[in-house]
């Protein structure tokens, strides 16, 4: 049988070619600490891995939300627990204001506080968050919730609570809006209450100050109590974000874990793949050099 020179180079090139191609294959497998490079190194792992990534880019945003929805919280929080103050501050000061022995100028006195604490509760009913949004004006966090006036305070925001994606089936309340925190009703609508007060007690001489400052008192208690439960919600949904944040770094280990039994490269037996690959690779190498330095007439000896 005779072999034509091409088909000898044609053949070693080929195979010295498809050997160098393995060993390059497994150097990368080596380097970047991957097992399947390209999809069609393992369709179906390939397929699989991308599932995983999806599912951890989604757990990943939704950390996100979370972390959003918790720096939100804790700053109602914190202003809450402010408005809790003042409010209080204003029930001890209408307490006092009922004291039988002071007199008007007393009584104005502790007023103009009044006045001050008033001022105080319109400036914590339209703070911001730290990007600049309202946060007791509803879905209008662009708009300021409230402005004073002679008899107390008007709502500009509007009925909404905002909501972020917390958990795959999972929206969760990050903010309050105003109306329902200060407002809910006339008999619990604390700027005009505390206006009221304020006025009661400018007034020398007013026969119905005990009764006025009693349901005033009423009132600041039932502002308190409706703050105070506003509050119990924000804690339970931050307790429930700590619970969320718990689940997604748990999902977050299983999915890194499945990607890796996927993806990962096996080191012992790419190191192992490796050094078998180069000793074929230079016996295929000496090999060519042997065969295509025969004669012609090697060949037909």
């Amino acid at each position: 049988m005779r072999i034509s020179t091409s088909n000898l180079f044609d053949t070693g090139i080929g195979r010295i070619t498809d050997l160098q191609s393995s060993m390059l294959k497994t150097q990368q497998q080596l380097s970047t600490g991957l097992r399947v490079l390209t999809p069609a190194d393992d369709p179906v792992a390939a397929s699989r891995a991308l599932d995983f990534t999806q599912s951890q880019a989604v757990n990943s945003q939704l950390a996100t939300n979370r972390q959003n929805a918790a720096d939100s919280l804790n700053l109602v929080d914190s202003t809450l627990n402010s408005v809790t103050q003042v409010l209080q501050d204003a029930k001890d000061a209408v307490i006092q204001a009922g004291n039988g022995s002071l007199s008007d100028a007393d009584r104005a006195t502790i007023a103009n506080n009044l006045s001050s604490q008033l001022q105080e509760l319109v400036g914590l009913a339209n703070s911001k968050d730290g990007t600049g949004q309202y946060l007791f004006s509803g879905y209008s966090t662009t708009t300021q919730p409230f402005t004073q006036t002679a008899t107390g305070a008007t709502y500009s925001g509007d009925q909404g609570q905002r909501m972020l994606q917390v958990g795959t089936q999972r929206q969760l309340a990050v903010s309050e809006n105003g109306q329902n925190l200060f407002q809910t009703g006339t008999a619990q609508d604390v700027f005009k209450n505390l206006t009221d007060a304020i006025n009661l007690l400018k007034t020398p001489g007013t026969a119905n100050l005990d009764a006025g400052l009693a349901n005033t008192n009423n009132n600041i208690e039932a502002a308190l109590n409706n703050v105070l439960t506003a509050r119990t919600k924000v804690g339970a949904n931050l307790k429930e974000i700590d619970s969320l944040n718990s689940l997604g770094d748990d999902l977050n280990v299983q999915y890194q874990q499945s990607l890796s039994s996927l993806q990962d490269v096996d080191y012992a037996k790419a190191i192992s793949d490796l050094t078998q690959q180069q000793t074929t690779l230079q016996a295929a190498q000496q090999s060519f050099i042997k065969i295509t330095g025969l004669s012609l007439f090697s060949f037909l000896s």
